[in-house]
């Protein structure tokens, strides 16, 4: 899918990310995978089978389905996976196709490319469809990226960058801390000036921006799908004043808290 060009692909409307019921289970279907299905675990513990192989899933799994898989899963009740799913077609020769299942540990960029995509059609955003399908080509070259790249290599950018993954996904999981640098670099087990430097080079932002621009997009998940007024959204994500949170989502969004609502 390196060279396919993004017109090629064809948007279906089966996407979502989705918290799974405590009794959720994917039955195998009697006929097999009519288009390619992007699969990809946020969180929780499962199973997931495909073609007769068995694989343990977690935060992180990641599949890509193709025509004529038969696929189920299941899950831990207790545990339930956070998923999210986007099926998709192509409409010309594909010359190359990422592999079926990998563990993904660099996840901030390829998290953030997943909920842009979701969040693109949720809000009937102009030129969704064609943003969505950069957006999928996007998605693609990842993985075909990381199906490229030496086991040499991987091990040894893991060493640093799975520390710094590590604490980015701490902050995005956990939006309404007001978290301090100190802390954080003490949690990656670097010092504060050397792990500033290395997050701003392997996240892309610097670690203030990160922080406000997750607080930001869980105030947008909260005001669109919480039920949640603009104070409570602001109470939550540590806002004291309501209306330096206000002035700040606007200036990441362009609208007001309140529009978005």
């Amino acid at each position: 899918m390196l060279h396919i060009s993004p017109d090629s692909l064809v948007l279906l409307p089966a996407f979502a990310k989705i918290v799974c019921e405590p009794g959720w289970r994917w039955a195998r279907r009697e006929k097999p995978m009519a288009n390619f299905d992007l699969f990809y675990v946020w969180n929780g513990e499962g199973e997931v089978e495909v073609n007769g192989t068995h694989y343990e899933v977690g935060p992180g799994s990641c599949f890509l389905f193709r025509p004529g898989d038969y696929t189920s899963a299941t899950h831990n009740p207790q545990k339930p996976l956070v998923l999210s799913y986007i099926h998709f077609g192509v409409n010309e020769p594909v010359d190359s196709v990422p592999q079926r299942y990998r563990q993904l540990t660099d996840t901030v960029d390829f998290e953030y490319m997943l909920s842009r995509y979701v969040r693109l059609f949720l809000v009937q955003t102009f030129a969704a469809e064609e943003e969505g399908r950069l957006i999928l080509k996007q998605l693609m070259i990842h993985l075909l990226r990381e199906d490229r790249q030496l086991p040499v290599e991987r091990k040894a950018s893991n060493q640093l960058t799975e520390a710094i993954h590590e604490v980015a996904n701490f902050v995005r999981q956990n939006p309404g801390i007001a978290h301090r640098v100190e802390d954080l670099a003490m949690r990656a087990q670097l010092s504060p000036r050397y792990f500033s430097m290395k997050f701003k080079e392997l996240i892309g932002m610097s670690v203030q921006t990160y922080m406000i621009r997750t607080r930001i997009e869980r105030a947008q998940h909260l005001l669109m799908h919480a039920g949640m007024n603009v104070t409570e959204v602001a109470d939550a994500l540590g806002y004291r004043d309501i209306f330096f949170f206000s002035r700040q989502f606007k200036q990441y969004t362009g609208r007001s808290p309140s529009e978005i609502r």
